[in-house]
């Protein structure tokens, strides 16, 4: 499928699928919606001082140095990827620049360098765990405060958006775990109330008027 470097609204690179009209972050600006959705509305409300993290969606690993350079707890992040980026395409990324941040642009490099299926310590309180794995495939139990839920659009590709992916991402998550994504369908939330979780709308990044945060609750008494 071919591959195209576009700058989004903020400046900021992404990669098109020009085949899909989809992108890897939104066309209002990669780094803003990182922020608004990952960040504020996720990593923000997580009150432990250890944070799980489960990335559905590690793509060019924006979401994931973001967390790191604002993060002020202890992390551990997996980050699940079925068809990773290439190096070329890391390299045509200009989120070092952007985000002016020069003096970690190691941290980037390593984080896509690492190798794959082990953990690795990025930093004395930012460990990372890439996980060459299809999201269906996913069996984690209780193990996560915290999932991006970054995964294409459910126009592209449905089957990521459905009760069964779902239910693997309420069991994934510790209790009073968040799940947080830039969607706002109505087929979405409903999914996610169907396995039992408590859905908020929020106002969405640029672009969007709404996203969506999910909240594991099991004892809603």
């Amino acid at each position: 499928m071919k591959r195209e470097i576009l700058i989004t609204s903020d400046g900021s690179s992404t990669i098109h699928l020009p085949d899909w009209n989809e992108q890897y972050h939104s066309k209002n600006g990669s780094i803003n919606e990182t922020y608004h959705v990952f960040i504020n509305s996720g990593l923000s409300q997580v009150t432990e001082d250890k944070v799980a993290i489960l990335e559905i969606g590690f793509g060019t690993g924006l979401n994931c140095f973001i967390t790191y350079l604002e993060a002020r707890k202890d992390i551990d992040y997996v980050g699940v990827e079925a068809y990773p980026v290439t190096p070329e395409e890391v390299e045509k990324m200009n989120f070092i620049a952007v985000l002016e941040a020069e003096k970690e642009s190691e941290t980037f490099k390593k984080m896509h360098t690492v190798s794959w299926e082990e953990k690795h310590q990025i930093s004395d309180t930012f460990s990372l765990t890439k996980r060459k794995q299809f999201f269906e495939d996913i069996e984690d139990k209780d193990a996560f405060n915290l999932i991006y839920f970054d995964a294409f659009g459910a126009r592209v590709q449905p089957q990521l958006w459905t009760v069964e992916i779902f239910q693997k991402m309420y069991d994934s998550l510790k209790e009073n775990g968040i799940l947080v994504t830039y969607s706002a369908k109505g087929s979405v939330r409903r999914a996610m109330q169907e396995v039992g979780f408590v859905v908020e709308r929020l106002p969405g990044p640029p672009g969007k008027r709404e996203m969506l945060r999910a909240t594991k609750i099991t004892n809603k008494n």
